[in-house]
């Protein structure tokens, strides 16, 4: 990957921001965890706390969380004055937000089709767990990348995708 410019401290704590956008919206996921640790469940409580919050809304259908979630995009991804490590960081966040939207409408999906049966207790607890471990994983991967100074890149097919949309 091509390093376009130099990375000051300002510009780690900035790449690192919009990666709060998906893991608050995956803490709902976490819940059959947090039932099983919950030294989990309070680790993550001020993350709950940030989700609730974004989760008000403004008008009857926008939220906090849909008006930063197009900022971002247009304001910092779009914009080609902001550092490219940031705008590849915020492309790689909302990358990762939209998947776990498409999981929520998976699972969504899952319960009109299987209704109330047995199974599909046990299939939303494995989707919604492996969703939520999977995210936090490369949430901090991502921070931690970030903090350093480095191109958090080596997440499959979402580091490819948001390189290529901000060229």
């Amino acid at each position: 990957m091509a390093r376009r410019s130099s990375v000051d401290y300002l510009d780690r704590l900035y790449a690192s921001l919009p990666y709060f956008l998906p893991i608050t919206a995956v803490v709902l996921f976490g819940t059959f965890l947090f039932l099983q640790f919950p030294p989990l469940a309070l680790a993550f409580l001020p993350i709950f706390k940030l989700n609730q919050i974004l989760s008000i809304s403004i008008i009857d259908f926008i939220s906090i969380r849909f008006v930063a979630w197009f900022c971002v995009f247009i304001f910092v991804v779009r914009s080609y004055k902001v550092n490219h490590f940031i705008r590849f960081n915020a492309m790689q966040a909302l990358l990762l937000d939209i998947i776990i939207a498409l999981v929520g409408a998976v699972t969504e999906l899952l319960a009109v089709i299987l209704g109330r049966s047995e199974a599909f207790g046990f299939i939303l607890q494995i989707i919604a767990s492996v969703t939520f471990l999977g995210i936090t994983a490369a949430f901090l991967y991502s921070v931690f990348q970030c903090v350093r100074g480095k191109y958090p890149d080596k997440i499959p097919v979402i580091s490819e995708v948001a390189y290529f949309q901000v060229r």
